[in-house]
């Protein structure tokens, strides 16, 4: 198969001069680079020349073997298409944004006359106000707590409202105004939701000082109680501020984006700041090689970072990107208002810019130092298991159930940059053969389903997501199961490896199973053995957490999940008018006709599943 210039120079004559999308695949079929061009035809030739290229896009050009190309009416449709697939098909040789969750944000809800303060991820769909975004849900529930002291506002659902007859804890401890009950007027709150939404907005000064106003009149008139109550909110106000850092003056809105790159590795630090406020920040590492310069990296990560999110007004980099004037048209598009793109010089906006590349350089020596270890330990995984080489991922596999019930699989991966989150599955045990409480059949259910839809995706060619270890929480019984269910598959070159408590099951005196081989163990305190521990004690967390959430669905499913015609708004409804489903199963068809949002044929159906006819 011919490959490289000659591949792609007999593309050119058959391309348009227009913009668009193109993809380079290799022998396999593999995407390795997704681009876009003003000019199809111009960008495609430049590749087809034999010199003039960094090494990285001559490795990418080598190994090409075809191309496939997508025409588009405007160059910033490719860009918002190019960004698109590369998220989907992770090429290897484009930045790639590895982290691509959305913020949250903190919601005033506006279809209730006590509107609820609450924390919100994902598409604003809840009618009412929306604060954000913020860094992390850790800030949003601290700034959450604060509030509900400084202004009462209350979190319960709907329901729970609804069916309060007395005030809650919430109440007692001063962090809700209790409107479920009357204890406040609409107005009142309607005033106390006002002031969260202009403290939420910048204006924080004017709500603290209307507070120390009202405590100042409260003393005067020797309501001491009240004039306590209403410090203790300041003091809330003033909580926030703090945890919020450092507040701009002159920078209403913006979002800062910080690049430092060294030795082949990029950290890009993200501050948010919203009515003047810092909301926190957070760092990414996008997939970057050597020789790939910063307007090409911010280029890429922009248009991925906002492929989910909304950008603010005012985007504040380190570093000019590459088409520049192409990404604001594209994120003013996005917001329906014009973006601006700033590279700031001086001022307080440069000082922002300066303050989150520190960051950005902080937070990458800091990883590269971690990376060094890690590659360490798997260097001593090697040694210690007989392997090849060092591990590019490691996959560590448990169960968790009760006596064979709300039974779960686990499986965690990590590697060179540790713990990869985004790749780590749970299985529901479906096998209706299996005795209860069978954890070798457990076992060998989840390999089998794992290896059979990574052969079906992969078949021979082991990709990023096949293996080199696979860790199982078990002894010989484990491992002997786990064997048997790849050698079904025709899989025999993963290493397997049980992670068995020793004597008395103390941690620090695991044995190790492999098969065909003696049991192994390791020094009492080689970082090998801490590192195994480590993985093996995370697959424990992720199944046990996977099952206390099963069982946990299961224990809230109720009768009236099976009525036919009954879903969720009308089981809110008959639960809210009858206080359970065990009332509802006894409520005779008159008081079920009674039910507010149940019809008569609704009512007939409920009563009749109920008592036997249906």
């Amino acid at each position: 198969m011919r490959l490289g210039h000659e591949v792609i120079r007999d593309y050119i004559r058959r391309l348009a001069d227009k913009p668009g999308v193109y993809r380079m695949l290799d022998q396999k079929g593999d995407v390795l680079y997704v681009g876009k061009a003003r000019s199809l035809r111009k960008r495609v030739a430049s590749y087809a020349k034999p010199v003039g290229h960094s090494a990285r896009i001559a490795r990418m050009i080598s190994a090409t073997a075809s191309m496939m190309f997508l025409t588009t009416e405007t160059e910033t449709e490719a860009l918002l298409l190019e960004q698109n697939l590369i998220k989907q098909l992770k090429p290897r040789f484009n930045v790639l944004l590895r982290d691509d969750k959305s913020f949250p944000s903190i919601l005033l809800t506006g279809d209730h006359p006590f509107p609820r303060i609450a924390k919100h991820r994902g598409l604003r769909k809840e009618k009412g106000r929306y604060f954000g975004p913020f860094a992390g849900a850790g800030a949003v529930n601290r700034t959450i707590n604060q509030l509900q002291k400084a202004f009462l506002l209350r979190t319960c659902s709907e329901p729970m409202f609804e069916s309060r007859t007395r005030p809650c804890l919430l109440h007692q401890i001063r962090r809700c105004s209790a409107p479920c009950v009357g204890l406040i007027g609409e107005a009142e709150y309607g005033a106390l939701v006002e002031d969260a939404a202009l403290f939420l907005s910048g204006k924080s000064t004017r709500v603290q000082e209307a507070l120390a106003r009202e405590m100042g009149e409260a003393a005067a008139a020797m309501e001491f109680e009240r004039a306590a109550a209403l410090r203790d909110r300041i003091r809330a106000l003033t909580a926030v501020q703090a945890s919020q850092g450092v507040n701009p003056e002159g920078v209403e809105e913006a979002d800062v984006v910080a690049l430092w790159q060294e030795g082949g590795h990029a950290s890009v630090q993200v501050f948010f700041i919203r009515a003047n406020q810092n909301w926190g920040n957070r760092a990414y590492f996008p997939r970057a090689g050597a020789g790939i310069d910063a307007g090409e990296i911010l280029e890429a990560f922009l248009g991925q970072f906002y492929g989910n999110k909304t950008p603010a007004r005012a985007i504040l980099l380190s570093h000019p990107p590459d088409n520049a004037d192409l990404l604001a048209e594209a994120l003013s598009a996005q917001l329906g208002r014009r973006v601006e793109i700033a590279v700031p010089q001086r001022g307080e906006k440069a000082r922002l810019v300066e303050q989150a590349a520190r960051n950005a350089r902080e937070a990458l020596a800091r990883r590269m130092a971690e990376s060094a270890s890690q590659a360490a330990l798997l260097d001593g995984v090697a040694e210690a298991f007989g392997l090849e080489g060092p591990p590019e991922r490691i996959e560590v596999y448990d169960n968790s159930h009760i006596m064979g019930a709300h039974a779960v699989g686990a499986m965690i991966v990590a590697g060179p940059e540790g713990f990869v989150k985004s790749q780590y599955r749970k299985f529901n045990i479906k096998g209706t053969d299996l005795t209860p409480g069978d954890d070798f059949g457990m076992m060998r259910e989840v390999l089998t389903r794992r290896f059979a839809r990574l052969a079906r995706e992969e078949g021979e060619g082991k990709g990023e997501t096949w293996p080199d270890l696979v860790l199982i929480d078990g002894g010989p019984g484990q491992v002997a199961a786990a064997r048997a269910a790849l050698e079904e598959l025709g899989i025999e070159d993963v290493a397997i490896v049980g992670v068995a408590k020793g004597v008395d099951r103390d941690a620090g005196k695991e044995e190790f199973h492999r098969p065909g081989r003696p049991p192994m163990a390791l020094g009492h305190r080689d970082p090998v053995l801490y590192f195994v521990q480590r993985l093996r004690d995370e697959a424990h967390r992720f199944a046990i957490g996977a099952h206390r959430a099963k069982r946990a669905a299961q224990t809230r499913a109720t009768p009236l999940d099976e009525v036919p015609g009954v879903g969720a708004a009308r089981k809110r409804a008959l639960l809210a008018h009858f206080g359970s489903a065990k009332a509802v199963a006894r409520a005779g068809l008159a008081d079920l006709k009674a039910a507010p949002g149940i019809s008569d044929a609704l009512a007939e159906a409920i009563h009749g599943f109920f008592h036997g006819e249906r």
